[in-house]
């Protein structure tokens, strides 16, 4: 031990390193929210903190006049003579340790044009009420300026499962790749790369990415000096206000929480008449969206309902005791003292403020469901979302996202009478005419199957056409919306089995030589990026998004949905019927 301290006084002692030479930072990495609900004055910021929780942690108010907008900048410390490890690892080894901890806390609460917004320092966080932060406000910046394609992380619900998926990919990857586009998943949170964006740390990095992380608040890179601050954050309000969700993250608000005041008082009235009667597993547990990294470093849970007697003390949420405090309390005001009522998240067992990581709502832990007549909503985050209110727009986007103004090959009229085999055949005759050394390029495998790894005596066909850029091409004709229904069904199937299946990618990278002779060799480990759906509807004029079966527009948004996530992209053209078109190579 002795050591150890004389080692960290000599550290001291060394002359400052190159670190002292850089020059100053122009901006910080903070975390700002929007608050709803407060006027943009001085008194109004102050009187919006909680009083006891500030005069409880000694904090210092102060009025800072630099920024030249009204603002109320907090500091305190927050100190504990003990650390938590020290008591229980002293009795584990016999060693008496002394260890104190020191944490600190600050928030600027400031006006510009009118909004309100805070921005917190260490533990500075846990002084921004919750109910004034506006839940949306990071991500809505997010889905507006983001690179779609070049997503770091995602947090995201789903409706009716209490389940929260994460997904981290620190070098970025596209929306797809994250599985998050779905219509009963609530987008809570998005990290990555943005676009060209006019704050300060652009100006200062030039040709380096920019990257934030946004959902209830924006972490973002922010100007130091009070002139960059302010307009950093006029920049954001712009966005915000007049920029339009980019088209492959406007999903992200298709779903939003229910607004209608007489829906909200029935859902209300309904699930407090629920929590006054015994729970017969209609509750579920799900840690609030804000709270994850809290979630995981507590080990102690102090819940405190309907009750000025304390709190309960748990190694974890209690469910069973929360919905008894619930059911305590008299019919109307079961659900706002649910509302009212805290679960402290901490590091030990002592009350100390130092020891706090979060302090949330108990309604935020709990999802259920109800019903009303045909409709289903889902209480979530505090929050009610109507299931399934987002679907159908959510499958006309994904269907309509598959046709490209400018498709990326044009296929010949399919002749009346013509069987598909043979249409096939003379696609790849017809392209394959035009190539000046007579080596195939486009390559028919219609009926060139490969065998089923799950049954070898049954075959599969991976594709009908495969062009000189290794997409895959199927094609059917189809009167209904049966043969479509198989038509995405064999796109799915070939995919996986490629990817998932060393049998079959040898087969079918050998059977492919073969029949080129020679002039076409895909890798050993081929597996496709794209696939084109070629269609041709009977007794309709064109093919477009909105002349495709319904049946089988749901099946077209399922299938690319589920490819995407494979890496995969889909492409859906039209065949024409009889005549003569011309063709044009990809």
């Amino acid at each position: 031990m002795y050591t150890a301290r004389c080692f960290s006084t000599v550290c001291t002692r060394f002359p400052p390193g190159p670190r002292s030479l850089a020059m100053p930072s122009h901006t910080e990495v903070r975390t700002v929210y929007r608050l709803s609900g407060v006027a943009p004055t001085s008194e109004a910021m102050l009187e919006a903190l909680d009083a006891a929780l500030l005069d409880s942690l000694g904090a210092d108010p102060h009025l800072p006049e630099a920024l030249g907008v009204p603002a109320v900048y907090i500091t305190c410390g927050m100190e504990r003579t003990e650390a938590p490890w020290c008591e229980p690892m002293s009795r584990t080894t016999g060693i008496v340790v002394n260890e104190s901890v020191r944490r600190t806390a600050a928030v600027l609460l400031l006006a510009v044009d009118g909004v309100v917004y805070a921005i917190g320092c260490d533990q500075g966080y846990r002084l921004i009420p919750e109910h004034l932060k506006d839940k949306r406000f990071g991500l809505s910046f997010a889905i507006r300026q983001m690179d779609p394609n070049l997503i770091r992380g995602a947090v995201s619900r789903s409706l009716g499962q209490a389940r929260t998926d994460i997904s981290l990919v620190p070098g970025g990857a596209s929306v797809p790749l994250l599985g998050i586009r779905d219509h009963s998943r609530i987008v809570r949170s998005l990290g990555g790369y943005l676009d060209n964006l006019p704050l300060t740390r652009s100006r200062y990095s030039l040709g380096k990415a920019v990257s934030a992380q946004g959902g209830c608040g924006l972490r973002i890179a922010l100007g130091i000096e009070p002139e960059a601050l302010l307009s950093d954050l006029r920049t954001i309000a712009r966005i915000c206000r007049e920029d339009i969700p980019h088209p492959e993250l406007e999903f992200v608000d298709h779903i939003v929480p229910v607004s209608d005041p007489t829906t909200l008082d029935t859902l209300h009235e309904t699930l407090d008449d629920r929590l006054g009667r015994p729970d017969e597993g209609s509750f579920s547990v799900c840690v609030p969206s804000e709270h994850h990294t809290a979630y995981v470093e507590a080990t102690t849970y102090m819940t405190q309902i309907n009750s000025d007697n304390g709190a309960l003390l748990s190694d974890d949420f209690d469910l069973g005791y929360v919905l008894t405090r619930a059911r305590l309390a008299p019919p109307g005001r079961r659900l706002k003292a649910l509302r009212e009522g805290t679960v402290t998240l901490a590091r030990g067992r002592r009350r100390g403020t130092s020891d706090t990581l979060a302090v949330t709502s108990a309604l935020t832990w709990l999802e259920t469901g109800v019903s009303l007549g045909s409709r289903r909503f889902f209480l979530m985050d505090g929050e009610w979302y109507e299931a399934g209110a987002a679907y159908v727009e959510e499958c006309r986007t994904a269907v309509r996202a598959l046709f490209s103004p400018l498709p990326s090959v044009s296929l010949p009229s399919w002749e009346d009478g013509e069987s598909e085999n043979t249409y096939n055949n003379r696609v790849a005759d017809e392209y394959n005419s035009e190539v000046a050394d007579g080596q195939p390029r486009w390559l028919c495998l219609d009926t060139k199957n490969v065998a089923n790894p799950l049954r070898p005596r049954d075959q599969v066909e991976i594709c009908d056409l495969l062009t000189p850029d290794d997409t895959l091409i199927l094609v059917k004709r189809a009167g209904g919306s049966g043969p479509l229904s198989h038509l995405f069904s064999q796109a799915r199937v070939a995919v996986e089995l490629l990817q998932e299946s060393a049998r079959v990618r040898s087969e079918f990278t050998a059977k492919v030589a073969r029949l080129s002779r020679g002039a076409r060799l895909l890798p050993d480990d081929y597996t496709p990026k794209r696939i084109v759906l070629a269609m041709l509807l009977k007794n309709r004029t064109s093919l477009t998004p909105d002349s495709v079966f319904g049946f089988s527009q749901i099946t077209m948004a399922q299938t690319a949905k589920a490819l995407a996530a494979r890496g995969v992209t889909v492409e859906v053209i039209g065949i024409p019927e009889g005549g003569t078109d011309a063709l044009s190579q990809p």
